[in-house]
């Protein structure tokens, strides 16, 4: 069977360009090379396509040294509507090399200006097939406010909140702070319009909501604050396949000593968290995570692939806290854990999305 091209597209314009760099490493890692020709293409934290290397450990997450997409000097010339999908590049000193046909587009970017629907928008009109979400599905998943409003609309269980624009803040905090009183405390303080925990707080006395959202308005100039919900952080990863949408087996994120789920626990190898899956649910809770994962998916017209997160309460209900149409994709992530011990191996995962985005 001939090799499929597949480019792997990363870094980006967002404030999560070195999580995206840091997945693009497991990736060029895991992905079958004797399905697919490779070709990595990066996005610089200006917007420029280069041409990057095809080596893992250029892009391994450290800790201490976040990789990135430096501007090499080349740039990337994507195939034009109706076609032969050549991709052509021009490198540093001027030339020009066509590096052919390719098949689809493995676009592992987080954030603004990735996860958003623009890419996605970006390879529709160029008519190049893509893995992952779509124009409306990323579009509403991005913005925290809409996905609340469509997963509502759909008889899914929502936390309670508060939409907080800049302009409204500055020009009339008090009746906002009103609202916002009653969700009670502890609330969480995020950007609207951002993921991987990036300017997200969480507000246990009233005096601390000034600096959390300002905290968030330096990411985003629409914030939500939420109901701190008490309850066992539940989170489910979904998968469009050939034989339809599938649930995997839940994950919990076990919080020991840190006060939230935030940006180091997540890819810093933080302490104070466990990431644990399969979680220790009955046979009757993890069917109803799974159809509700499925359901919200399905709301948000869900293509390729989600993470859906909820809260387990103790008096046993289910509150959708958010999706995300690119989850965290280190082989130390939730999704690809959760894929893992459902019986779908890093590398098969990375398979079915590219297979995916192939169908369409």
């Amino acid at each position: 069977m001939d090799k499929q091209t597949v480019v792997v597209l990363f870094g980006g314009r967002s404030s999560e360009h070195s999580i995206s760099s840091a997945t693009a490493g497991g990736v060029l890692q895991a992905i079958d090379r004797e399905r697919y020709e490779v070709i990595p293409v990066g996005i610089t934290r200006e917007g420029a396509f280069v041409l990057e290397e095809d080596s893992p450990a250029k892009f391994a997450l450290d800790a201490a040294h976040l990789p990135e997409v430096v501007d090499n000097g080349s740039r990337v010339l994507w195939p034009e509507p109706g076609g032969t999908r050549s991709l052509r590049v021009v490198q540093a000193d001027g030339s020009t090399v066509d590096h052919g046909g390719i098949d689809v587009v493995l676009p592992i970017l987080h954030g603004t200006h990735g996860e958003d629907g623009t890419i996605q928008g970006y390879f529709d009109t160029l008519e190049v097939p893509y893995a992952g979400g779509g124009v409306l599905d990323s579009a509403l998943c991005m913005d925290k406010h809409f996905m609340k409003v469509v997963l509502e609309s759909a008889g899914i269980t929502v936390s309670p909140w508060v939409t907080v624009r800049r302009a409204d803040w500055e020009q009339d905090a008090e009746s906002l702070r009103a609202r916002i009183d009653q969700l009670g405390l502890p609330v969480f303080v995020k950007p609207a319009r951002a993921g991987s925990s990036v300017g997200v707080s969480k507000v246990s006395e009233p005096d601390e909501l000034d600096g959390a959202l300002e905290v968030a308005f330096a990411e985003d100039d629409k914030v939500l604050v939420e109901t701190g919900i008490i309850g066992r952080e539940i989170e489910v990863a979904i998968l469009d396949t050939v034989d339809g949408v599938r649930a995997s087996l839940p994950g919990e994120i076990v919080l020991t000593s840190r006060g939230f789920y935030d940006f180091e626990g997540k890819y810093l190898g933080g302490d104070g968290v466990d990431v644990v899956c399969p979680a220790d649910l009955t046979d009757a809770q993890r069917t109803e995570i799974q159809q509700i994962g499925i359901r919200a998916f399905q709301a948000v017209d869900g293509r390729g692939l989600a993470r859906v997160d909820m809260f387990l309460t103790a008096a046993g209900d289910l509150i959708v806290n958010e999706l995300n149409t690119m989850p965290g994709f280190t082989p130390i992530s939730m999704f690809p854990k959760c894929w893992v011990a459902s019986g779908l191996s890093y590398g098969d995962l990375i398979s079915e999305l590219i297979e995916a985005g192939l169908r369409r």
